[in-house]
């Protein structure tokens, strides 16, 4: 997992070929006015941005989740959440990984990271995650996911 603000996202853009592209997107002036849903960047599922706006739950319900083809750079353009983190080794699945998903749930100890306005997180393949958790109380949260398909 990478934790910075989007100020200082150029440090990273060389870990993957396509994190200039999800920096520059993440750097546009209108996030505010973009529709909630997917945006596509790239083809072939390689590079898109899924556009959200939702009330944080509390920290104890849902199950981390991990994936595999895809990375992701969660950046919270309004608001505040935590978000669950833990390294996937340390977890155990508690359902069969669904590959048309791209996903898989755990079960396990976890530690809570805050992300407020102008920050962002990478996680890997192999950092689980549960996001969208209050930071107190519920809040409203505006944030963009932008799923990177992972290099071969």
């Amino acid at each position: 997992m990478i934790l910075d603000t989007l100020d200082s996202s150029f440090r990273y853009e060389t870990l993957h070929p396509l994190f200039p592209s999800a920096f520059a997107f993440l750097r546009r002036p209108d996030l505010d006015a973009l529709a909630c849903g997917r945006i596509d960047l790239a083809g072939d599922d390689a590079l898109y941005a899924l556009i959200q706006t939702y009330e944080t739950q509390p920290p104890a319900e849902g199950k981390p989740e991990a994936h595999r083809r895809h990375l992701d750079i969660q950046y919270v353009v309004s608001g505040s959440e935590c978000v669950a983190y833990a390294p996937l080794a340390g977890l155990t699945p508690c359902q069969p990984f669904d590959e048309a998903g791209d996903y898989g749930l755990y079960t396990g100890s976890t530690s809570l990271v805050r992300l407020s306005q102008g920050m962002f997180a990478i996680f890997y393949p192999n950092d689980a995650h549960l996001p969208c958790r209050q930071d107190g109380h519920a809040a409203p949260v505006r944030k963009i996911v932008i799923k990177v398909k992972v290099s071969e």
